[in-house]
């Protein structure tokens, strides 16, 4: 099987983990050649249609969160051209962290809680990163809570090792073919990567 080399352009280290593990599950023979990543979703839209250009030679996949507005509406108003069909561009509804916890008995089993504290459909949760850490509040493992929820009274809006620890979960224990039952942008965004034949000019 022939080598697809890919470059990815993601929000943060977390949203990396999820496609490099979608990417290492999928049929294709896919390889990272670059990850571009700049902290939160300016950097992508302020370089989107650089990557839309780019990817006429170099395959590209590109993510990003909803946060809020239509998906469709939100993607077609970052382009200036049609976009190429080289080009990936997925939005994880609403945020990377449904898709994490798409998979939900690995995420139960990893925070040591019922199974049954998460849906089935993970795309309808409002705010799954507030939803994750919540959830994290149960779990009987200490130092897992001391790293990914934020210290009482801190400003943070996660804990010292949110995307380390929640990283090394999705290289270790996350199955995208469990997860994409319960997330349909997750599948949605699987099934593109599975019918993925770049035309390189």
């Amino acid at each position: 099987m022939n080598i697809v080399y890919i470059t990815i352009a993601v929000e943060d280290p977390l949203s990396e983990a999820v496609v490099r593990r979608m990417l290492q599950q999928s049929d294709k023979n896919y390889c990272v050649g670059n990850c571009l990543m700049r902290s939160g979703f300016g950097y992508l839209k302020s370089k989107i249609n650089e990557f839309n250009k780019a990817s006429r030679k170099t395959p590209f996949f590109v993510l990003t969160d909803q946060d809020i507005g239509c998906p469709p509406e939100k993607i077609n108003s970052r382009f200036n051209d049609s976009p190429n069909s080289n080009l990936i561009f997925r939005i994880a509804v609403m945020e990377i962290e449904s898709w994490v916890m798409a998979d939900r008995k690995a995420i139960a089993d990893f925070l040591s809680i019922s199974v049954d504290n998460f849906p089935y459909k993970m795309d309808e949760i409002s705010n799954p990163k507030n939803f994750l850490l919540t959830k994290a509040k149960k779990s009987r493992k200490r130092k897992l809570k001391n790293d990914i929820i934020p210290v009482l009274g801190s400003t943070a809006k996660q804990g010292p090792d949110y995307n380390a620890r929640l990283s090394e979960f999705i290289r270790k224990n996350w199955d995208v073919n469990r997860a994409i039952k319960y997330s349909e942008s997750l599948n949605r965004a699987f099934n593109r990567l599975q019918e993925y034949n770049p035309i390189l000019k």
